[in-house]
């Protein structure tokens, strides 16, 4: 641990697109639209899931976790890539991308298990939706809402010190937007054989498991779904589910391509943007796909907005 210390740099410098400078003021202005859509997207679920009592079911739980988990994993990364587009030093400390690193694996480890959570949620509420309440009591809410999330911190604790435990030989440029393990094990001056097929074991416990469990899921909700007689109830499962596989796929496929996919050099500035997506675009569509596919969240959005109204009118 003394010799990667030793060659600890006091600040790294965010290469990103900076080779394309043309490229800066577009990118600034995606960042930052998308950012504003995040936090008010994100924030309005979780108001809402709050504020209405008939959205405190479990779904609206797991939903307003994944909200939450949003809003922190990209205020993590966007705010300093904001500040380094428009910045002719383009840096982080070294205390500040270790932050970095951190929290977005973190996050980024709890959402692959929370989405599985979700997907478990309603495979229990439309193939056991008799026993639906029982199953899913709040108690084991909670278990699996705490389990995703300590699973995801902790795995973010052993990839984080593995990674910072490389020796750097005073390597400091980083060739991406952020700090994320990928680009910080090519700075090292070391053999990094052994903690790239770490990182691929870990990605498959929390990429590839948690999709295969997701997929047999709603192979079960689409059998059930099919033998549903009433065309309205047939609708509405196929739209609650449906947002959730547009949630999974573009979530757990541009991870899937970023981390378990072979290192090749052809391929970094397409990883970059992989990760942009998966890291700033996918934490905006999530409400997005959720509110306009969902009547029960435009209903509870409309019945806020309307007491809102009526209590200022009150004043």
């Amino acid at each position: 641990m003394s010799r990667a210390n030793e060659s600890a740099p006091q600040e790294f410098i965010l290469l990103g697109f900076s080779d394309r400078p043309w490229l800066e003021l577009p990118l600034f202005v995606v960042f930052l639209v998308s950012y504003i859509l995040t936090i008010l997207g994100n924030m309005t679920i979780i108001l809402v899931s709050h504020l209405d009592p008939k959205l405190h079911t479990p779904m609206y739980f797991f939903l307003t976790n994944l909200s939450l988990l949003d809003l922190c994993y990209t205020t993590s990364t966007v705010p300093q890539m904001l500040v380094n587009i428009r910045s002719t030093r383009k840096v982080i400390s070294y205390g500040g991308c270790v932050a970095q690193l951190f929290i977005f694996l973190a996050l980024g480890s709890t959402e692959c298990l929370l989405l599985a959570v979700m997907s478990f949620d309603r495979f229990v509420a439309i193939c056991q939706p008799l026993r639906y309440s029982v199953i899913m009591h709040h108690g084991l809410c909670l278990q699996l809402a705490t389990a995703s999330w300590v699973s995801g911190f902790s795995n973010s604790v052993l990839q984080s010190t593995w990674t910072l435990h490389m020796p750097l030989c005073g390597h400091r440029e980083v060739d991406h937007f952020f700090c994320e393990v990928p680009a910080l094990l090519k700075l090292s001056c070391a053999d990094t054989t052994a903690n790239e097929a770490e990182l691929f074991f870990i990605s498959v416990l929390f990429l590839l498991i948690p999709v295969t469990l997701i997929l047999i899921s709603y192979t079960f909700i689409v059998q059930a779904v099919l033998r549903i007689q009433s065309t309205e109830g047939r609708r509405k499962a196929f739209g609650t589910c449906g947002s959730h596989l547009i949630v999974v796929t573009l979530f757990y496929g541009t991870a899937i391509y970023m981390y378990l996919q072979p290192p090749s050099p052809t391929s970094k500035d397409r990883g970059k943007m992989v990760s942009l997506f998966y890291g700033i675009i996918t934490p905006m569509l999530n409400p997005i796909i959720y509110t306009l596919r969902n009547k029960e969240v435009k209903g509870a959005f409309k019945r806020l907005i309307s007491r809102a109204f009526l209590i200022n009118q009150s004043w």
